[in-house]
């Protein structure tokens, strides 16, 4: 079992040295550079940030260009096992010094490996696997199985996030998101979350047609927890009227709910399981599709009908077998679980005492817990606020109102004692902002 350690640096207040930036790597000309080459928007995002550049990290914290130390509650669930992991740098410094990318046409043991790994922790039934790079790519690789296996009618949820590519969008209910691509993917349909009765009445009139794809718990919504038992309906009322199952875990599984699946709490086992984020260790991007053999049929019948170029390469396929050895070797499931249990009380004490006219909700499952205000604007304030006590944490795009924070499972006692002193901090100035903003102001 790995032991993090806890950084001394982190418990006595002081910052290690940032690492030694070129000349070229000052805030303002990075700044111009985004402006230039990248995102103007993104741009002035950062500098409602302070424009700080982050170039360092390790465990749960993250290091600016100018020394200051950020303890990372955000990252959109990626970070489960910290930044830079040893047993996922590992495996990735090993597989870089022998053989990072393959040819695709030979053997390559370690994706055989990673495949073999990822599969030991998954619902069982679920024993056969497509990696790709980011999230979106594990949707479409549903959605692909779904249709060719004959279903092409898709129903997702409203306020569920899939990802941004065209098949990805035309799943994700979010009509900013879709207006500028529209027309999208035909035969998309969206319902309420966690209406299990508007489920049953759309598959009910089309038997044998429709694929369903839904989130555990939305995250990008604003940390959505259905009724209990919805999920378990849902498997039913999809093999009562034959259709297709996809569960999006992409940002909810690998341990994030406490459970290394939101599916292991009501014993559900889709047709695909999306898993990514957190898949790559923290350290690569990684994502996968894994499925029934059944579902998988498709693909095993053509090995060329669904393909890309860095879908398996060895270095990504070293980190998701360092991802799940961390895992299993740190407990780090049971680590999210007991920590989230710890959290989510403390922070709506905080809350519902500093700031109870301007809080709706503080909900949460595991490591992923959401805070919802009265309006965006207060969401955006109370960002900011974190980041100025030193705590990265999330907005939420299907959810503007939430502020979310996803921090990993190797927070220290010191760590978390922080990370809650900062949100008593944040909330305690956000109101006093708020008592100060003009009439009718934002």
């Amino acid at each position: 079992m790995t032991v993090i350690q806890e950084n001394p640096a982190s418990a006595a207040g002081a910052a290690p040295a940032a690492p030694a930036a070129s000349a070229a790597d000052t805030e303002a000309e990075v700044l111009g550079l985004y402006r230039a080459h990248l995102s103007k928007g993104r741009a002035t995002l950062a500098e409602l940030f302070g424009s700080h550049m982050e170039v360092a990290s390790e465990g749960a914290w993250l290091t600016t260009s100018d020394g200051e130390r950020f303890l990372n509650a955000g990252g959109y669930g990626v970070f489960i096992m910290g930044a830079r992991h040893p047993i996922v740098m590992e495996e990735v410094e090993r597989q870089l010094r022998t053989h990072p990318t393959a040819t695709r046409i030979l053997l390559e043991p370690t994706v055989a490996r990673a495949a073999e790994a990822l599969v030991s922790v998954m619902p069982q039934g679920l024993d056969r696997v497509h990696f790709g790079l980011s999230g979106a790519e594990a949707v479409e690789t549903g959605l692909k199985l779904a249709r060719a296996g004959g279903f092409k009618r898709t129903v997702s949820m409203r306020g569920g996030y899939h990802g941004k590519t065209l098949g990805a969008l035309s799943a994700t209910a979010k009509e900013v998101y879709q207006k500028p691509f529209r027309p999208l993917l035909p035969d998309f349909h969206h319902l309420p979350f966690g209406d299990a009765d508007a489920l049953e009445a759309e598959l009910a009139a089309h038997p044998g047609e429709v694929c369903v794809i839904l989130e555990p718990v939305q995250g990008e919504g604003g940390v959505i927890i259905p009724p209990k038992g919805y999920l378990k309906r849902v498997e039913e009322l999809v093999r009562e009227h034959d259709g297709f199952l996809i569960l999006d875990e992409i940002q909810s599984g690998f341990g994030r709910l406490g459970e290394w699946w939101g599916a292991d709490f009501e014993d559900v086992r889709p047709d695909v399981l999306l898993a990514g984020k957190a898949l790559g260790g923290g350290v690569l991007p990684v994502s996968a599709a894994i499925a029934t053999r059944k579902a998988f049929r498709p693909f095993d019948k053509d090995p060329y009908i669904h393909t890309a170029t860095f879908s398996g390469q060895p270095v990504l396929m070293a980190a998701v077998q360092g991802a799940v050895r961390a895992m299993k070797e740190d407990r780090l499931v049971t680590r999210a679980t007991d920590l989230g249990a710890a959290l989510l009380p403390r922070i709506a004490e905080i809350a519902y005492r500093n700031i109870p006219e301007l809080v709706v909700d503080v909900r949460g499952q595991g490591l992923l817990i959401g805070v919802e205000l009265v309006e965006a604007g207060l969401a955006g304030e109370l960002l900011i606020e974190l980041f100025n006590h030193g705590v990265v944490a999330n907005h939420s795009m299907n959810g503007s109102s939430v502020v979310r924070f996803t921090p990993p499972a190797v927070l220290s006692d010191t760590d978390v004692e922080f990370l809650l002193n900062s949100f008593d901090l944040a909330t305690r100035d956000l109101v006093s902002g708020a008592a100060t903003m003009p009439e009718g102001g934002n």
